[in-house]
């Protein structure tokens, strides 16, 4: 199993399910550090950094790093390999797993998980668990197709700014949110960051954000992911808020509160709280 830093997959999980990560790039100033490997680049680093208005850029693995984890995989006994990632229309990482692919000395089956975040680690962690129960390659990365499909992801952000600066939303939305002062949410659709509301507050945002999570839950069996950056108060208050009103539908299970990876944090900045809603 191989995924990439955007699954916000924590070092415990990735390790027990045997999934590989492999590190996006950040580059702060006119240093590039690999994500969630080097301190340089922490999230709150980051966060701090784009405080000072240091200019902050990502870019996808390179081919040759993403075949160096299919050589490793192989070399450890892997007869086939899925290789989930964060969705295509905002990251050319999936094009650097298929270029990898072709060079893999095993087959690989990739997936564009369609998804910004947690979800995809959800999928990632899914595959794994179809692959050690006796799946095949080919029907692990179906499950983790229809797990990443599955899964609602809804976020705030103090400012669209960064989004926008990146690329990730329309210029036109970001000028509205400024001129209005709000908080805009917003959610993944089709593998893009799309506008599903505007609150006056920050208070308001992670009161429709519960709302929004409730609903997307119904009365499935979940997995729920609470993310943040330089917002951890908020972050956690949320988590508890969702654990007690989820408390069926987590069947036990605790909702994962993680700070965002530092390439997230680029595009997303300080003040970032999301959701992601997973069935199971």
């Amino acid at each position: 199993m191989v995924t990439d830093s955007t699954a916000t997959l924590r070092p415990e999980v990735a390790e027990r399910w045997g999934i590989t990560v492999v590190p996006l790039q950040v580059v702060v100033g006119a240093h590039s550090y690999d994500d969630g490997v080097d301190p340089e680049c922490a999230p709150d680093r980051i966060a701090e950094a784009l405080k000072r208005f240091l200019p902050v850029s990502t870019s996808r693995p390179s081919p040759a790093v993403v075949l160096e984890a299919y050589e490793r995989a192989a070399e450890a006994g892997a007869e086939e390999i899925v290789s989930v990632h964060v969705s295509s229309q905002v990251s050319a990482t999936l094009e650097s797993a298929q270029l990898a692919a072709k060079e893999s000395p095993v087959p690989v089956h990739t997936v564009d998980s369609c998804q910004i975040g947690a979800a995809t680690g959800f999928a990632a962690v899914s595959a794994a668990a179809a692959v050690a129960g006796g799946a095949t390659g080919l029907e692990a990365a179906d499950v983790a197709r229809r797990r990443a499909h599955s899964a609602v992801s809804l976020f705030y952000v103090d400012t669209l700014e960064h989004l926008r600066r990146g690329g990730r939303v329309g210029a036109a939305s970001a000028l509205l949110g400024s001129a209005l002062a709000v908080k805009p949410i917003l959610q993944v659709v089709e593998g893009r960051v799309a506008p599903l509301g505007k609150v006056r507050t920050a208070g308001r945002a992670l009161a429709r954000l519960e709302e929004l999570a409730v609903d997307a839950a119904g009365d499935q069996e979940i997995d729920l992911a609470v993310c943040h950056l330089a917002a951890r108060d908020q972050a956690e208050a949320l988590a508890g808020q969702l654990a007690t009103r989820l408390e069926q539908g987590l069947g036990g299970r605790d909702v994962e509160l993680t700070e965002v990876p530092a390439v997230l944090g680029a595009h997303v900045g300080p003040g970032l709280v999301g959701v992601v809603v997973a069935p199971r």
